[in-house]
């Protein structure tokens, strides 16, 4: 199995390192990554300039790095990489829950995956005061993989909570609330600028992601590529008009 590694976090972050370790038992793995920071690019891609794809040394790893998004990065290494199997994205640092999959550059690149014809997972853990000590993490993730790894599962959002887990529940995409806000100040120069932060949610449904990883539950989500919706859809149809 060929197994393509890629994330937003860059091609150093420690995160996709830890993947890489883990994925290894299960197939031949290639690291492609952006060379910078990519969080919340969400599934743009680079149509404006040409894309380069450098051999970046990564130990023990077959690695490459690529200055564009993180679809990008899965354009370009199953384009220089025939027959990958499967692509992970992570192992983000900071989680992926609710509504923000819909701005990841980790889910996008599981979901570019998809969108080639091939299976896309993304993993992403919590960021707190410390680093995630992904050592600790390692079991967890591997026992995730060797659910998901071998199955017919398209797209997967699994989000594991900051500390070893107590067991892994299925889960759905926390939709209650918005959690984003904006907030305005001023620079030195006085003149406007603007932030846009997170803020926590509270009342999670039970089955959702963001109440599993709350609860000290690795989270997995299925999603899918079709957003139709077809209950309003069906209720809106109607029968064709015969000439």
């Amino acid at each position: 199995m060929r197994i393509l590694i890629t994330n937003d976090d860059g091609i150093y972050s420690p995160g996709i390192l830890a993947l890489a370790r883990a994925a290894q038992r299960f197939g031949q793995v290639r690291i492609v990554a952006p060379d910078v920071e990519m969080s919340s690019a969400g599934h743009s891609i680079t149509s404006s300039r040409p894309l380069t794809y450098k051999r970046t040394p990564i130990a023990g790893f077959e690695a490459y790095r690529v200055n564009g998004t993180p679809a990008d990065c899965v354009a370009l290494g199953t384009h220089n990489w025939e027959k990958v199997d499967l692509v992970l994205s992570g192992i983000n640092l900071g989680s992926n829950l609710g509504n923000a999959i819909w701005h990841s550059g980790t889910l996008a690149a599981a979901r570019q995956a998809v969108l080639f014809g091939l299976r896309g997972i993304a993993l992403s853990t919590p960021v707190t005061q410390e680093e995630p000590d992904f050592q600790a993490l390692l079991p967890a993730v591997q026992d995730v993989l060797e659910m998901l790894v071998n199955t017919d599962v398209q797209l997967m959002n699994v989000n594991f909570p900051s500390h070893p887990p107590q067991g892994v529940r299925w889960t759905c995409q926390s939709v209650r609330h918005y959690d984003g806000e904006v907030v305005s100040g001023k620079d030195p120069m006085g003149r406007s600028h603007f932030w846009f932060v997170v803020k926590p949610i509270e009342g999670t449904d039970p089955d959702s992601d963001r109440w599993a990883v709350e609860h000290g539950y690795t989270s997995v989500t299925p999603l899918r590529i079709d957003l139709t919706d077809e209950r309003l859809r069906s209720a809106r149809s109607q029968p064709p008009i015969e000439s």
